[in-house]
């Protein structure tokens, strides 16, 4: 059984499917994204599969609603990056910056799929990362989900730009990659075409979110420097993270882009946000009552303070990158 509910209170599509219980759970002696399994074959440096489990499914059944709850079909597709042949990687900073740049080509063919599907309007390319995450397979691989709404946050995201826009007659993300330049205390790296700061107002310890200097709206936008560069920025951004406490980061990283339909050029910013969820070495940041209640984060620490450990471990790592580690 799939479907969408929706939240009348807070006008959020909740995806409900009894799929989700059958999805292998960290097997042993075997794995599915290895080459040579069922799904995957041999000769691919990157591979795209649509996920055996997903919430989504163009092939779900019809439902209608009754009486005072609404639902819809669950329409859409789930998928699979697998990132590299090599089962033993830990994270994305051990790759090779050729083989960060096939990843994100994938991400690029995957956003051109969908952007000629009309019937998916929202595309969000994701990573997870790490037991404490929850992560259900080791071999290095990320997720996306092809949707047929435009998810809460993201529409809180279109509303603020939209009314900053009407004021000003700027884009909002720009404006805080001005201000975040100018101040340089929260800014990590950059390169020429990428910049990388953990937010004035991030939510967690140490988010950290790579913008394109340029006003892009989606990653297919990107030419090739540019894509050598995201990579580039990405690959240090993790390097830092798994550096800071010298032991692996669990976090979940996102790829926000503007929706697949309607004209949203003035208004969005395309980026990639990490959320770490380590707040110490060994300690956890767990969203906890409040934020579950009120979706409003509490922030232990201060994130200046927090970015300056930041840009010290950034100085002390010992590899070539294309940008520099910001003062």
């Amino acid at each position: 059984m799939r479907e969408l509910r929706y939240n009348p209170i807070t006008g959020q599509w909740i995806m409900v499917s009894s799929v989700r219980r059958e999805r292998r759970w960290r097997p042993t002696n075997y794995c599915p994204f290895c080459p040579g399994a069922e799904e995957t074959g041999y000769g691919w440096d990157t591979l795209v599969l649509l996920n055996k489990f997903a919430v989504l499914s163009f092939e779900s059944e019809d439902v209608k609603s009754k009486g005072f709850y609404r639902k819809t079909k669950a329409n859409g597709e789930c998928g699979v990056i697998i990132e590299t042949p090599i089962h033993d990687i830990k994270d994305l900073d051990e790759f090779s910056i050729e083989q960060l740049v096939k990843v994100i080509k994938q991400w690029i063919n995957i956003t051109e799929k969908y952007i000629k599907d009309k019937r998916i309007i929202y595309l969000m390319i994701f990573r997870n990362k790490g037991e404490e995450i929850g992560v259900s397979l080791t071999h290095p691989h990320g997720q996306y989900y092809a949707m047929p709404f435009i998810p809460l946050r993201i529409r809180n995201m279109i509303q603020n730009s939209r009314n900053y826009f009407k004021r000003y007659n700027e884009c909002i993300f720009c404006k805080i990659i001005k201000e975040e330049a100018r101040e340089k205390v929260r800014v990590i790296y950059e390169n020429q075409n990428f910049i990388t700061f953990l937010p004035y107002y991030a939510s967690w310890p140490f988010e950290l979110h790579i913008y394109p200097k340029n006003h892009l709206q989606y990653i297919t936008q990107l030419n090739e420097d540019q894509i050598i560069d995201f990579a580039d920025a990405l690959k240090l951004s993790l390097s830092v993270l798994n550096n800071l406490f010298n032991r692996e980061m669990p976090y979940s990283f996102a790829l926000i882009q503007a929706p697949l339909r309607g004209n949203y050029h003035d208004i969005f910013h395309m980026h990639l946000e990490i959320y770490p969820i380590l707040r110490d070495k060994d300690k956890i940041k767990y969203a906890a009552g409040i934020e579950m209640s009120t979706w409003d984060f509490t922030y232990d620490g201060v994130p200046e303070e927090n970015a300056k450990m930041l840009k010290e471990t950034c100085k002390k790592i010992n590899k070539p990158y294309k940008g520099k580690c910001v003062d």
